[in-house]
């Protein structure tokens, strides 16, 4: 199990601030840095595409300015998602500012591309690619990804149905790059736990939309605090790929979370606001089953100075165990 010299070298924590799609955006990007985590943001969050060049060097000159001035604590690498599915018509451009910028790693999503691991390579970068199965996990690997995210049952958003030990297992049979573990990861007892399953690194994104950089609703901040894995509600309906979302955000949109229909919720008409349609990630909420643990909005770097915490507490007692 080996990370890049790049990576491993300038972690505080063994963890990644997931990209979370309309949330992430460069403010929280920077902060994970700063603290010692991998942020991450997609690139369709740009909104035009000339945002795009704008964050890019906005993230690549805050990450510089903090390594002068703490150049014994120097930021972590970033990382830019890209949907890699043909229906992204912005891929092509989005790509090429990623390269311009030299984004230090590329996540890819929704179908692995040999070209894309070409162009990141070309510069140095790295390519991550998110897998539910341990068969995606290959083709991945065979289409020349550096290493896989196994996202796990219980994860926030578009999310796998196999148990993080199965999926980690299977996967540790073959290969022995670059592995994140992704699913209801939200304290650092959960971090120890990864890597102690085979993860190198532990992939948390729902614990990050209740931070005070986040880019999201006050209401949906407040609903993560008050939230538990009772209150994830798993279904297809919303983007006809399997999901867990708040349970609050579909009742608001005028469902039942405990009936919910089958169909495309694109062609259903919701008591959302003044009838308009509820739309995923704006109106219904992704979140993982982890929130349990996160007890208020806070900005990142207390966050991540929980996780710290809590992961060198949890160490410590295992150490000093008989």
């Amino acid at each position: 199990m080996t990370l890049p010299a790049f990576l491993k070298d300038k972690l505080r924590l063994p963890a990644v601030g997931a990209p979370l799609f309309i949330i992430s955006h460069p403010a929280l990007v920077i902060a994970q840095c700063r603290a010692g985590i991998v942020g991450a943001f997609p690139a369709l969050n740009a909104r035009p595409i000339s945002q795009l060049d704008e964050w890019l060097h906005e993230i690549t000159e805050a990450r510089a300015a903090h390594d002068r001035a703490h150049p014994d604590e120097p930021a972590a690498p970033f990382a830019v998602n890209q949907i890699v599915h043909k229906s992204n018509a912005r891929l092509e451009e989005d790509m090429a500012l990623t390269v311009k910028w030299k984004a230090p790693i590329v996540i890819t999503s929704l179908g692995a591309r040999e070209d894309v691991n070409t162009a990141v390579h070309g510069y140095g970068g790295i390519t991550l690619h998110d897998i539910i199965t341990n068969r995606f996990a290959r083709k991945a690997i065979e289409k020349g990804a550096d290493g896989v995210i196994a996202v796990a049952a219980g994860a926030g958003g578009h999310a796998g149905l196999m148990s993080p030990f199965a999926l980690v297992q299977d996967i540790r049979e073959w290969f022995s790059g670059p592995l994140l573990l992704s699913g209801a990861i939200a304290t650092g007892q959960a971090i120890l736990a990864a890597e102690a399953m085979g993860a190198d690194l532990a992939y948390i994104g729902s614990a990050f939309i209740a931070t005070a950089e986040a880019r999201a609703t006050d209401a949906n901040k407040q609903a993560i605090v008050e939230g538990d894995a009772s209150h994830i509600v798993g279904s297809s309906l919303f983007t006809g790929v399997f999901g867990n979302y708040l349970r609050a955000s579909v009742a608001a949109a005028g469902l039942d979370p405990d009936n919910l229909p089958s169909g495309d919720v694109k062609t259903m008409n919701f008591a959302s606001g003044e009838g308009s349609k509820a739309k995923a990630w704006r109106d219904i909420w992704g979140s993982g089953q982890g929130i349990g643990a996160v007890k208020s909005v806070q900005p990142a770097a207390e966050l991540v100075a929980r996780l710290k915490r809590e992961y060198a507490e949890a160490k410590k007692r295992i150490c000093a165990s008989p």
